[in-house]
């Protein structure tokens, strides 16, 4: 590949990328997730949830296809979990559950420790961030040329994605500072309300992926 084609493709890279994080939109979704946690436990589930997405994604740009053919997964399929994970989240945020941040007892403040990093991995590592649109995306561009040269433009222009939504997510506790509690938990509502229709949207993408995939294996 030459090196303006090698410039034009890494472009088109950054860009699916991009539209596919949404770094910006997901601010207001991660703001409604650690609305309840200080700024240290937010800024350490931001930079697990990134790192984590960076590895799945890399790991998947890699081998993805050989694991995808391997254990007989489809696309499809990772969609509709992805979508259920999802809405599961998205449920919960509309309903504005409270947690127990604010309790003083140690084994309280250790569950609150314990959920914060899962929160990090699943689900705003996978799916929000590494979700199935994400990884078949990364497939694709590997797909598109297999020299490693390519593989590494994809992993490292990912990582750039990643760093720049690190820095969004840390600035969101600076969003959070000017917002009254109140319109914090609207703000949850609202987020919670868009997940479940983005889970909804994973799930019927998932679907129509089924029906589609089983029409062309019919003879």
């Amino acid at each position: 590949m030459k090196f303006y084609d090698l410039y034009l493709h890494g472009i088109t890279v950054f860009m699916g990328f991009f539209a596919m994080l949404n770094p910006i939109g997901n601010i207001p979704v991660f703001l409604g997730m650690v609305r309840d946690f200080d700024k240290k436990t937010q800024n350490r589930v931001a930079r697990r949830a990134t790192f984590a997405a960076f590895v799945i994604i890399a790991f998947f740009s890699i081998f993805g296809h050989i694991i995808f053919r391997m254990f007989g997964i489809t696309l499809p399929a990772f969609q509709i979990a992805g979508g259920i994970i999802v809405f599961v989240i998205g449920y919960n945020l509309l309903n504005a559950k409270e947690s127990a941040i604010h309790a003083q007892t140690s084994h309280e403040k250790g569950q609150m420790e314990t959920m914060a990093h899962d929160m990090a991995i699943s689900p705003l590592g996978i799916p929000l961030l590494a979700g199935p649109g994400t990884m078949s995306t990364a497939m694709n561009f590997v797909g598109a040329d297999k020299s490693l040269t390519n593989v590494i433009m994809v992993i490292v222009i990912f990582g750039i994605m990643c760093l720049i939504t690190y820095i969004l997510f840390i600035s969101s506790r600076v969003i959070a500072d000017k917002i009254s509690p109140n319109m914090l938990k609207v703000i949850s509502r609202i987020m919670g309300l868009i997940l479940a229709v983005i889970a909804v949207q994973m799930m019927i993408n998932g679907i129509e992926g089924t029906i589609d995939y089983y029409n062309q294996s019919q003879p």
